[in-house]
């Protein structure tokens, strides 16, 4: 098995409970990391043996662009879609901030993991 990092994406996005989040947006990061079996991809040297990174960059990004109450959904639904495209994935988990949440005081990020 091999694991596979990507990590520290930047998105802005509009995720939140409150209306003005939903409205104005924020930044968040996500990290994705997962294993997946890479014995022929090490065998050979194929880059079609192996998970396409970019592939899934751009299935997180169109995750990240649909709204959603709770951080906790949309990691969930970023976990789904990888499972769904990349069914030779295993392990997934998906991490992710929201920068400067409006929680009434100096917070850098909060974060949720699945």
């Amino acid at each position: 098995m091999a694991s596979i990092s990507i990590e520290n994406m930047s998105f802005y996005a509009h995720h939140g409970c409150y209306e003005q989040e939903q409205i104005v947006g924020t930044l968040f990061t996500v990290d994705v990391h997962f294993d997946y079996d890479a014995s022929e991809a090490i065998r050979t040297d194929d880059v079609h043996q192996t998970v396409n990174y970019l592939a899934v960059y751009q299935t997180i990004a169109e995750e990240m662009k649909q709204a959603s109450h709770l951080l906790e959904h949309v990691a969930w639904r970023i976990k789904t879609a990888i499972e769904k495209t990349y069914p030779q994935t295993s392990n997934i988990k998906v991490r992710i901030c929201k920068l400067n949440p409006p929680l009434g005081g100096q917070v850098g990020q909060v974060c949720v993991e699945l």
